[in-house]
């Protein structure tokens, strides 16, 4: 039987993942996750591509996103009510997302681990972002045992830590690589119903260790390796859906897979 493990979330992009015990998924996504990111002076994005010590760094926020709160690695924490100021469009790889930049002191205590000057950004929309043609973006992310256990066989390794891929939803009990057989079809977690529609391409952040942000793992190179390149020239790994069904999903909810696209 296939069953959630881990849900993680990331209150601010590219900042240390929480993992709750349950998420609800709106027709958004997660209202909580990269409900606020970081630009730089120019108004760029400023993510662990360029910044990969942000990961040291925690983060929270209400379902409201009316509240912040950073844990720094040397124990302070920083909170307090969202105060916004002049609202911004932020070009996010593939998309863009409106917002306005927050009031606070959460922007000087990142600058060390960004190692720039940088402004905290609150979405307006919740669940983060929309394609450049308009339409919202909700992708939810979810990737298997099996398929983790695999690269890891690939790397020679006991094991290679999920975190590193960031994905929302983990899930036990599966074979390598099955949740890519659960394209075009849905799958039923919790009160949710995702319809998963496509493989996860993957970018350079996977190679960083999910604690500090230092490169230790080629895992693009590998991935290509083993499982060649998608469409657009990526590596994939895990799998993308939509919410079809809005709903709760919690550790140790059962997967149901609704149907199946014909191996």
């Amino acid at each position: 039987m296939i069953r959630v493990s881990r849900l993680s979330i990331a209150p601010v992009r590219s900042l240390g993942l929480a993992h709750p015990d349950s998420i609800e998924l709106t027709e958004t996504g997660v209202l909580e996750d990269r409900r606020f990111y970081l630009i730089d002076d120019n108004g760029r994005l400023v993510d662990r591509l360029i910044a990969p010590a942000l990961v040291q760094v925690q983060s929270w926020t209400n379902p409201e996103a009316t509240q912040l709160r950073l844990a720094l690695p040397d124990g302070r924490m920083i909170g307090g009510e969202v105060e916004l100021r002049d609202g911004v469009e932020t070009d996010i790889h593939t998309r863009i997302t409106a917002g306005h930049v927050v009031a606070g002191p959460w922007a000087p205590a990142l600058e060390r681990f960004a190692g720039r000057p940088v402004r905290v950004v609150r979405c307006d929309l919740a669940g983060g972002t929309r394609r450049k043609d308009g339409v919202p973006r909700n992708s939810i992310s979810l990737v298997s045992d099996g398929s983790l256990r695999r690269l890891a066989a690939e790397f020679g390794l006991p094991a290679v830590d999920a975190r590193r891929f960031r994905m929302l939803i983990e899930v036990d009990g599966a074979r390598e690589h099955e949740e890519d057989q659960w394209i075009g079809g849905e799958v039923a977690i919790g009160s949710a119903v995702l319809a998963i529609t496509k493989p996860d391409a993957r970018c350079a952040i996977t190679t960083q260790d999910p604690d500090t942000g230092v490169r230790d793992l080629d895992t693009l190179r590998t991935l290509i390796r083993y499982r060649g390149l998608y469409e657009d020239r990526k590596a994939i790994f895990g799998v993308l859906g939509e919410v079809a069904v809005p709903g709760r999903i919690a550790v140790g909810d059962e997967v149901a897979v609704r149907s199946l696209v014909p191996a």
